[in-house]
């Protein structure tokens, strides 16, 4: 039986899309934490959706953007723990803003001839990101 210690000060990411956990590690950056205990569990057994992954961090949670998991995966629930006890638990909603998370796929788009220029959406009131250099939009995932 596996066994992952409760946490004392952090954050649990619970409810991620079985599979997904390592792509949300690395685009969260989470490999660059200096002074935090990061793990990663996959395809955990769930009775609401069979499987799903976790991350559990332990220790200093102040550089990590949890702005993007409401993009990338509506389900996601971000439970944060202080000296062991539950402080609170949300889900994350549509960020207003996303950087270099999805990329412009218009060809004429200065991103398509720029090299190193970030690709910048922010959140339409109909629900969709826009590309804030050529407008181009997409639809926010289902």
């Amino acid at each position: 039986m596996l066994k992952v210690d409760e946490i004392q000060n952090g954050v649990v990411i619970d409810h991620i899309t079985a599979g997904t956990g390592m792509a949300l590690y690395h685009l969260m950056e989470l490999e660059k934490l200096p002074d935090a205990s990061v793990a990663l569990l996959q395809n955990v057994r769930s009775q609401k959706s069979g499987k799903k992954d976790i991350i559990k961090i332990e220790g200093d949670i102040s550089k990590i953007n949890f702005d993007v998991l409401g993009y990338l995966d509506p389900q996601i629930s971000i439970t944060c723990i202080e000296n062991g006890h539950i402080s609170k638990k949300i889900r994350p909603d549509l960020p207003k803003r996303l950087v270099n998370v999805i990329k412009c796929t218009n060809p004429r788009c200065i991103t398509a001839i720029e090299e190193g220029c970030d690709h910048i959406f922010e959140l339409t009131p109909s629900g969709r990101y826009r590309c804030i250099y050529c407008e181009e939009e997409f639809r926010v995932k289902p």
